[in-house]
């Protein structure tokens, strides 16, 4: 069985590609045979040991996938033999064959692709939660989205646009922003050539933006809160930028503003309840043709820390997907 293993910490280039025995499914477990596997900025954080769960090494990074159920462990009763599902591991999803526990699996819609299955569940979970629970959107309010063509920029636009909102994406190229326009994007802010402030007051008439989606950080984070309007929502994803920004804290005070955390993957652990729920509706929206998930790049298995360093190199739009 081949799986890419983070033998070390370091950058993907140190990653390497094993043969490793089949796996064997525990009490409660599922073990699946992997079609495709959606690539994530959690996993080059994870491979640097940068990131909030450590696995001991070594290990396969690779936190979400879609496949196969071919076998079924002791005590695992939602699944059998050939089902196709989707599951959310955290990590360990970068082989052939993974094993999962039953409760992070959930059953594959019936006509959604593999690689559309694999790429799905974290980044419009993240954004879903995002802008349902931690932002509380509402219709007819604007949504600044930073890294609007990546992994989760490029669903916080769609699911903005779909919840009502107006959608102002900023990115740092014009093809990016063309592809933005195409999820629903109203306004697009070109951040490498345009202040980012400027425009932002310009397109709202001084009012400045309801919610910020910011999943980049580092030199955008101040400029972009400096824009937000009054009861404003800053949402914080991650730091896909570099560097973790170090926000005055006298602006939020000045504009009445929050600060909002959004980390999805504790939240599908602390309130699973609700986390299933947001999964339905999502599946459900996906059924009815409401979201269209882009897939901008396929790669083998053995090209995984190449699908990483594209991500670490902000080359990426919409999702990059790993195939068995």
């Amino acid at each position: 069985m081949k799986a890419l293993v983070c033998v070390e910490h370091g950058p993907p280039e140190k990653l390497v590609v094993q043969d490793l025995p089949m796996p064997e499914p525990g009490r409660g477990e599922v073990r699946i045979a992997m079609k495709a596997a959606g690539v994530n900025f959690p996993d080059a954080l994870i491979i640097q040991n940068l990131y909030q769960f450590k696995p001991p090494l070594p290990f396969s990074p690779g936190g979400e996938a879609a496949g196969i159920v071919d076998a079924v462990g002791d005590g695992a009763t939602r699944f059998k033999v050939g089902d196709k599902v989707i599951a959310m591991i955290g990590n360990g999803a970068f082989r052939e064959y993974f094993l999962a526990d039953e409760a992070r699996v959930i059953p594959m819609a019936g006509d959604m692709p593999f690689d559309v299955a694999a790429g799905f569940t974290m980044t419009y979970g993240t954004s879903h939660h995002a802008l349902k629970q931690r932002a509380r959107l509402q219709p007819g309010e604007t949504l600044l989205v930073l890294g609007a063509a990546g992994g989760v920029g490029l669903t916080a636009v769609e699911l903005g646009k779909l919840m009502g909102a107006k959608v102002i994406a900023a990115a740092s190229s014009d093809e990016k922003l063309a592809l933005c326009r195409e999820y629903g994007a109203d306004e697009v802010i070109n951040y490498s050539t345009e202040d980012l402030k400027d425009r932002v007051k310009q397109i709202t008439g001084g009012k400045g933006v309801d919610v910020i989606y910011d999943p980049v950080g580092d030199k955008y984070a101040e400029p972009a809160f400096r824009s937000i309007g009054w009861n404003g929502r800053y949402l914080v994803i991650g730091f896909a930028a570099g560097e973790i920004p170090k926000l005055p804290l006298n602006l939020p005070l000045i504009k009445g503003a929050s600060i909002v955390g959004v980390f999805w993957g504790a939240f599908t652990a602390h309130e699973p309840k609700l986390h299933a729920e947001n999964m339905a509706e999502l599946l459900k929206w996906f059924a009815e043709g409401k979201l269209k998930p882009h897939v901008s790049a396929h790669l083998p298995l053995e090209r995984g820390a190449e699908a990483i360093r594209m991500l670490m190199d902000r080359k990426a739009r919409g999702k990059v997907i790993l195939t068995a």
